[in-house]
């Protein structure tokens, strides 16, 4: 059986890069005559010039800060969907929030190709472990195994005891979460003295897989492997193995999508090798994206893949562009800091503090107080969950404690351990 999910993965660079220019214009020609949104966004915009990348380079950059505003302002998508609620079939929520519609195509998050490489096949059963409550976490890899054939075990987040049940008895193949989970659950296993040895290979995004990670899972028998995703467009890029099984440096960009890497806060594209921010261009039936800056760092390795997929490879996740930090698979914004701030006015600086807590995320709010007690600490501890829809701990500080360097999450963790 191939180590390929289909020709195009090892097709020349220069036909790839055609093919993609080739099909924009037309592209681009459907998503203003039937998007509203997009209408006004590239109002004057002859499609028919956009044939490479320095034209391409010279439409506008969406933010997602900005998509929040639009849809603010005319709910619910602010018109960058193509349909309706009739059509779309499911809306999530992002925190932000921001709102993104499930496109009507069997695999809208192009997750198949990413679990292929992963060594994923037909016949194969996931446990995964993604969230399935309000964003499309869960539902990004869901569609794209069940789309190669592969049947779904919809465990969502918590309960571990319960998803080790199904785990004995149904015997997964695989798994696809966030890297530390899958400890969490292996962990578990060995504690209560469960079977969990039929997982032997995962997919796993929303979170680091820090290096030491991946070793102790290899330890424990599992192949781990990591793709990059974003709610609103899908599977970017995700890594691959050579025919030794080798895991190669940095993630191939997915097929079928443009991958810019700019200078952050602008539209400019970078050099290869510079580290930028990454803006994807997306195009899908029911939302596409056009120069979506994601906000995440990232450079172009040089050359190919040893494994033989001939697209441009990332570097990785090397960090944001903003603040903004991912903790268990959820983005937390500065906003969602400074909203705690609203809602507990005697509080003075915050700031965000995320740590690894041996594999796991650990989330610390350290806020100036000039009175502490424990009935205020309980309630900032619940508004930080309810905020950021993740548990952490808070910690009262003396007023003048925290360094005054305007940032609002310091993320501590060591990408490189």
């Amino acid at each position: 059986m191939s180590i390929y999910f289909d020709k195009n993965e090892t097709r020349l660079p220069k036909d790839r890069e055609a093919d993609l220019f080739n099909k924009l214009p037309e592209r681009l020609k459907f998503v203003i005559a039937n998007s509203p949104g997009w209408a006004n966004l590239l109002k004057g915009l002859d499609p028919d010039l956009v044939t490479d990348r320095k034209a391409l380079a010279d439409l506008p950059v969406l933010r997602k800060s900005d998509i929040k505003k639009r849809q603010a302002d005319t709910p619910p998508l602010a018109g960058f969907g193509i349909g309706n609620t009739e059509t779309f079939g499911r809306i999530f929520m992002s925190p932000g929030p921001i709102f993104e519609p499930q496109g009507p195509e069997a695999d809208p998050w192009r997750g198949a190709r990413a679990l292929y490489a992963a060594g994923f096949r037909k016949g194969d059963l996931l446990h995964n472990t993604f969230s399935y409550h309000l964003t499309p976490g869960g539902f990004i890899l869901d569609y794209g195994a069940r789309a190669m054939g592969c049947s779904v075990i919809p465990a969502g987040t918590g309960n571990s005891e319960l998803q080790l049940d199904a785990i004995e008895q149904l015997k997964p193949t695989g798994y696809t979460g966030t890297p530390d989970y899958l400890k969490i659950l292996l962990d578990k296993a060995q504690e209560l003295g469960r079977d969990a040895s039929s997982i032997t290979k995962a997919m796993v995004s929303g979170g680091a897989l820090f290096p030491s990670m991946r070793q102790e899972y290899a330890e424990r028998g599992v192949t781990v492997m990591q793709c990059y995703a974003t709610a609103d467009v899908g599977v970017i890029a995700y890594e691959s193995q050579t025919q030794d099984g080798e895991i190669p440096q940095g993630m191939v960009i997915n097929e079928d999508i443009i991958v810019e890497i700019v200078k952050p806060g602008t539209g400019d594209p970078v050099a290869d090798g510079e580290v930028g921010e990454l803006v994807v261009t997306a195009f899908s039936a029911g939302y596409p994206m056009i120069r979506l800056a994601t906000g995440d760092l990232s450079a172009i390795l040089e050359g190919q893949s040893p494994c033989g997929r001939t697209n441009k490879r990332l570097k990785g996740w090397m960090g944001r562009a903003d603040q903004t930090a991912k903790v268990k698979g959820m983005f937390i914004h500065p906003s969602q800091i400074n909203n705690i701030a609203k809602q507990h006015r005697e509080l003075g600086r915050l700031r965000l503090v995320i740590e690894r807590d041996g594999a796991t995320d650990k989330m610390t709010l350290k806020a100036e107080c000039p009175t502490r007690n424990n009935d205020l600490l309980n309630a900032v501890t619940q508004t930080l969950q309810t905020q950021c829809k993740v548990r952490g701990t808070v910690e009262l500080c003396q007023p003048g404690s925290l360094p005054n360097d305007g940032a609002v999450i310091s993320d501590e963790r060591d990408y490189n351990a």
